[in-house]
């Protein structure tokens, strides 16, 4: 970055939601030179970071539940998907106490590492309704988004996000949101009992 705002203006810490692995990601995404930006700024201090993918995707339309069914290419594939307000959770340690966790990345996921045919039989166990879970084809699927009014350049990170997970790479649990916030981070059963609404209404 040329010009750093956050700096200039006298922020002193900054807390930076990145992406889990994102030491693996591909050139074209750049958000390991933001990593690597603020690592070499000595005039703030900075926690990185890292969650797998949230839990809230399947309920905020990003991953939805279509007459039944969950699509999204993962060729069996497991996730420690991460609940959002656990992110959030450990964004606030941070930044209470930017001292104790200057310089630090945290990888934050779930409890488990599930499989998308998993985490339908969760979700139709908590809604009530059959879920069911189609493995559709990475390229045909990244198509599809694109048709649908996905940024074309998004591809690229569409395709390294879904390929960890296909590839066997996807996260794995690490532990880091119990490390910083002293509790356990949120299992996606306890997500979805949560937000079971967000299956059961009429709309879906």
């Amino acid at each position: 970055m040329s010009d750093f705002l956050a700096e200039a203006a006298g922020v002193r810490h900054v807390t930076y939601l990145s992406v889990y692995n994102t030491d693996q990601a591909p050139t074209e995404v750049d958000i390991a030179a933001v990593e690597a930006d603020l690592a070499s700024r000595h005039g703030i201090t900075h926690s990185i970071q890292r969650p797998a993918w949230v839990m809230q995707n399947f309920a905020d339309g990003h991953i939805p539940v279509i007459d039944g069914v969950i699509t999204n290419p993962s060729s069996g594939g497991r996730e420690a998907f991460v609940d959002a307000a656990d992110i959030a959770a450990v964004a606030a340690e941070t930044l209470l106490d930017p001292e104790s966790h200057a310089g630090a990345t945290y990888a934050l996921t779930g409890p488990q590492a599930l499989t998308f045919r998993e985490v339908a039989d969760i979700i139709a166990s908590v809604s009530g309704r059959p879920v069911l879970y189609n493995d559709i084809d990475q390229e045909t699927w990244i198509s599809g988004a694109l048709a649908a009014g996905v940024p074309a350049d998004y591809a690229v990170m569409l395709r390294w996000l879904t390929g960890a997970i296909i590839t066997g790479n996807g996260s794995t649990p690490t532990g880091d949101i119990e490390k910083v916030t002293g509790r356990p981070a949120t299992t996606f059963r306890e997500f979805a009992e949560r937000n079971a609404h967000a299956w059961t209404s009429e709309a879906k």
